[in-house]
């Protein structure tokens, strides 16, 4: 007897989470991913023709990661259709269904309050937080080697920020032979970035050292590199920024002052589908036994 999931919308991932668990014996009902080629010879994948039909057919209603790409519906890059988000609330409201997504703003999560859905961020189940940063790091190093002149070997590398992507991404450029810098505010932070042999450099000293690096990594969510702060880097160096939107680096700045910015985001869909499916998978298991 199959098991029964919905899925509605998504990328690459989502499509690979489909045959993934169509492989497992799971019965999937989708909706707006119509032009997933991959799907269409599946018998135990079934194509919705409304939302209503989807919310009916399963318990477990999965969308997007990340949810949406604007205010009123959800990313569906595999279909032709919007998604309206209010009239995927409507169906599930008071209905006992679990949503799971990821990067589900406070505005969303507030209308399914409302409505007395019960609903998962699977982008803040630290399970799938810590195994995403491996294909972030590997992605970043990717962009790295596409958009630079120089060998990683050898090259002075700044990373900003010290969290799970920071940490990983320095593991893994220190292992390729990089001259690695780490900026950290807290002095807690510092003293784990000695530990681990890098260079240490705490906010209140980067002015002083922007001038140093063929490329710099930012991993905070907040603009750190301002107009001021852009003047101090060096012409050729590259940035490449992993910050959610607004960014941690002054666009436009970096534009005036001829620098080489890279905004690179949700790069786990996009370098790594077929891996960051099979994260998304194990995190959704672990959520099926709980509930």
């Amino acid at each position: 007897m199959y098991k029964t999931i919905s899925i509605i919308g998504g990328d690459l991932r989502i499509v690979k989470l489909i045959e993934l668990l169509s492989n497992d014996d799971f019965l999937v009902y989708t909706y707006g991913i119509e032009n997933a080629e991959e799907l269409v010879e599946r018998s135990n994948v079934k194509k919705c023709a409304s939302i209503a039909e989807l919310v009916g057919s399963s318990e477990i209603i999965i969308g997007p990661l990340p949810m949406t790409n604007d205010s009123d519906n959800l990313s569906a890059p595999f279909s032709d259709e919007k998604i309206s988000i209010d009239e995927l609330v409507s169906e599930m409201a008071n209905k006992n269904k679990t949503f799971l997504a990821g990067k589900i703003s406070e505005g969303l999560e507030k209308k399914l309050q409302e409505n007395n859905i019960n609903h998962i961020d699977l982008l803040k189940r630290e399970e799938l937080v810590v195994l995403n940063t491996i294909a972030t790091a590997e992605g970043t190093i990717q962009i790295a080697m596409e958009n630079t002149s120089r060998t990683i070997h050898g090259s002075n590398i700044l990373i900003m920020g010290f969290g799970r992507v920071g940490k990983v991404l320095a593991k893994m450029l220190d292992g390729i032979g990089a001259k690695v810098s780490c900026e950290a505010r807290k002095n807690s932070d510092i003293a784990w970035i000695k530990a681990y042999g890098y260079n240490p450099i705490h906010l209140s000293e980067l002015e002083g050292e922007l001038g140093n690096y063929d490329l710099i990594i930012n991993t905070i969510p907040f603009q750190i590199l301002d107009e001021h702060r852009l003047q101090l880097v060096k012409k050729n160096c590259t940035i490449i920024d992993l910050s959610s939107n607004p960014g941690g680096v002054d666009r436009s700045a970096a534009r005036k002052l001829g620098l080489k910015l890279i905004w690179a985001l949700s790069l786990p869909g996009k370098v790594a589908p077929i891996t960051s499916a099979e994260f998304i998978k194990e995190t959704l298991y672990h959520i099926l036994k709980e509930l």
